[in-house]
């Protein structure tokens, strides 16, 4: 018997990076999977986003691991698309214990330079598309009466503020306000709800050209060789990122009866860096 066997786990974000990650560690401990993500471009997000390939190499390994999977096509900021495929993953598995509002984006700009769009997207993503994910969600699982828990992706960037980043912070923190909530909502009926909190994670949001100039501003087209050190000074202990399995690891504790007490908290996995900062 895995940590989560017989669960079901509602993902947005599943296609690549730490959605497919989580995906991938929850079956490998006995979990169904509903996932979804966006699968094309958002013109503000500056790297390459997920593509329908990335979807189904996702679902091609959640089957590999002999564990099944609804998966869709489906943009966080659509309702109607989130309520779909809850809908879906309802008739095909009859109930839902775990949601991980994991769906993100990242840009670059200082506060007075951001764009609308930049602004708009980000919210709408981020945080919005958050809430949206809980609200398609949540009532399955109330009607259901087996509680779950509920997992929300913010970052070191819900804690402290970090330059170039005023729409990501502050989606990020929005997050942690809606965990607290959902937390004091949905104890009456066993939902847990926490938020994640993760130091930079190799995943194509922050391993691009973008970012690493950012990093690194006084080369023309910095590496990521180039751009390491600077990622390394962010975090106390001597590494730039952490692996997407170090997330998971985590959503699977937070997941499992081992966690089975802990709601309302803010989980960092971050190298010790909101330490340092402070």
């Amino acid at each position: 018997m895995g940590r989560v066997s017989g669960k079901v786990a509602f993902i947005t974000g599943a296609a690549r990076g730490q959605g497919r990650s989580h995906a991938l560690r929850l079956a490998e401990e006995g979990a169904d999977i509903i996932a979804c993500d966006l699968t094309s471009q958002v013109g503000t997000v500056p790297y390459p986003m997920s593509t329908p390939d990335d979807l189904a190499e996702t679902v091609r390994l959640i089957e590999k691991l002999d564990r099944r999977v609804v998966a869709r096509q489906v943009d966080v900021r659509d309702q109607a698309g989130l309520d779909a495929v809850v809908a879906d993953g309802l008739t095909e598995f009859g109930h839902i214990d775990i949601v991980l509002g994991n769906a993100g984006i990242m840009s670059l700009a200082p506060t007075w330079k951001i764009t609308d769009d930049e602004w708009n997207d980000m919210i709408d993503i981020n945080l919005t598309g958050v809430w949206r994910t809980c609200k398609a969600a949540i009532p399955s699982m109330i009607e259901a009466g087996r509680g779950g828990s509920i997992i929300l992706t913010s970052s070191t960037a819900g804690i402290n503020g970090f330059g170039n980043l005023a729409h990501y912070v502050a989606a990020k923190h929005g997050v942690v306000g809606l965990m607290k909530t959902l937390a004091n909502e949905l104890a009456q009926y066993n939902i847990r709800v926490n938020t994640l909190h993760p130091t930079n994670v190799a995943t194509g949001m922050v391993l691009n050209e973008p970012t690493y100039k950012l990093f690194a501003p006084h080369i023309d087209q910095p590496t990521q060789e180039d751009a390491t050190p600077a990622y390394t000074a962010m975090n106390l202990l001597p590494i730039p990122w952490v692996q997407p399995l170090d997330i998971s690891n985590a959503v699977l504790f937070l997941c499992s009866d081992e966690a089975r007490y802990i709601t309302g908290v803010q989980l960092p996995i971050d190298a010790g860096q909101l330490v340092k900062n402070i």
